[in-house]
């Protein structure tokens, strides 16, 4: 009697199989078990022989009908076919078995967890690049663009402010240390004159007006020496035109000060200033008219000023500068030549005896008064010819000058305290210490 599979009794199918392989049967109950109370992939794992022996009564019992004891009728070339599939399947004796459904259920499996997978991983890919996207819809609003450029704008202004409140700073602290300086050279000036209280201005009373120019062009020196230092640092920084600008002009305003101390000077006592024992043993001997002479400051400005080359121009112009300081320094010796031959003159005049002596000393009184002129005259030549050069030249090479003059007499300097310390020899060849 045939069974069909609507009319198969699941109870009655195991209780026959119950009788012939109890191991399997037991086994293929969990396979067939339809509503698991595990989950399928946490089931423990089936032996390989009871899965091979109960997937094979299955097959012979679906293939008779339902009926187990009767086998299917086979052709000799399926039943062939079913040996070989048999073992293909089963790899031989030793070989792992292979559950039919087990690949496909493995990669239900795989599908299953790679979906999880790909699921969890977008939400932690749009959690972690939702900020991104906010903050790249943020950067591309108008609003925001329009923003971020006012506050760049308004970083740039602040900068440029700062800027300019240090350079101002920094011009105000020159402008106050000049009127310092041009305070203190007042002072001396009405001490030098006397129509200055001592006393009330904090100077000294003891030294002699010679001492007090003496030490006023020391502190000048001192002055000028850390104004050139820092121009240089200006110059080799590459500071802006502005800056050089201050540093110059601070420049130019000391030497008009060393130009009013000299004149009130000569005012008191014009002999010292024509000595020269105030400046250095080298200085003093390139001495003109109690100064240095101006076409020397040009001669070593030109040869100063390659970082900065001259226009044709402004070549022409100082050439010209040059030439007409020149002839001015020549006209102004030749009046102090005259001036002194005519005070010897005066002096060794043999009328000189007698009541006439006061006579001859007052006439000679009026000549040296006429150095005074002709020495002021030579502080006139040398200041004009120092602001035609700063007006002549672009402010770095206006700096580059003074730069060059100051190195100029701080040579000048240097080799009388060389000269000063050199060893000496007896006139046995024997060492001296110097002096």
């Amino acid at each position: 009697m045939s069974y069909g599979m609507a009319d198969l009794d699941q109870a009655a199918l195991f209780l026959y199989l119950d009788g012939h392989d109890p191991q399997s049967i037991q086994e293929q109950r969990q396979t067939l078990n339809i509503f698991p109370s595990q989950p399928m992939h946490a089931a423990a794992p089936l032996n390989h022989a009871a899965k091979i022996n109960g997937g094979a009564a299955m097959a012979v019992m679906l293939a008779n009908g339902g009926n187990p004891q009767q086998p299917s009728p086979r052709r000799p070339d399926q039943q062939q076919q079913g040996a070989a599939s048999q073992k293909v399947t089963t790899g031989g004796p030793n070989a792992a078995p292979l559950l039919p459904n087990s690949g496909k259920d493995n990669k239900n499996s795989a599908t299953l967890i790679k979906k999880e997978g790909t699921s969890s991983g977008k939400g932690g890919t749009s959690s972690s690049t939702d900020p991104e996207r906010d903050g790249v819809r943020r950067t591309q609003d108008p609003k925001t663009l329009r923003r971020l450029a006012q506050n760049r704008e308004a970083a740039r202004k602040s900068r440029l402010r700062k800027k300019a409140y240090i350079q101002q700073l920094e011009t105000s602290r020159i402008r106050l240390s000049q009127i310092e300086q041009q305070v203190q050279a007042a002072r001396v000036q009405g001490v030098l004159l006397g129509t200055g209280d001592q006393h009330h201005q904090g100077l000294p009373s003891g030294p002699s007006v010679a001492g007090m120019f003496d030490m006023e062009y020391a502190r000048w020196v001192d002055e000028h020496s850390k104004l050139i230092v820092q121009l240089k640092g200006a110059l080799n920084d590459h500071a802006p035109d502005n800056q050089l600008q201050v540093i110059v002009g601070g420049a130019l305003a000391q030497h008009d000060e060393l130009l009013s101390l000299k004149a009130a000077i000569a005012r008191t006592d014009i002999f010292h200033l024509l000595c020269g024992v105030w400046a250095s043993p080298a200085e003093r001997c390139f001495l003109w008219l109690g100064g240095f002479r101006p076409s020397e400051v040009i001669k070593v400005m030109l040869k100063h000023v390659e970082l900065e080359p001259l226009s044709e121009g402004q070549l022409l112009g100082i050439l010209n500068l040059q030439q007409w300081v020149q002839e001015a320094e020549g006209s102004l010796s030749h009046d102090m030549g005259n001036l002194q031959h005519s005070l010897s003159d005066t002096v060794a005049s043999p009328d000189l005896a007698g009541s006439n002596f006061m006579g001859h000393m007052n006439h000679a009184l009026n000549k040296i008064s006429s150095m005074e002129g002709i020495v002021r005259q030579a502080d006139a030549l040398r200041q004009q010819t120092l602001h035609k050069l700063h007006q002549m030249l672009t402010i770095r090479q206006a700096a580059l000058c003074f730069v060059s003059i100051a190195e100029y007499f701080h040579r000048l300097r240097a080799v009388s305290t060389l000269w000063a310390a050199r060893p000496r020899l007896d006139g046995q060849g024997q060492g001296l210490q110097p002096s």
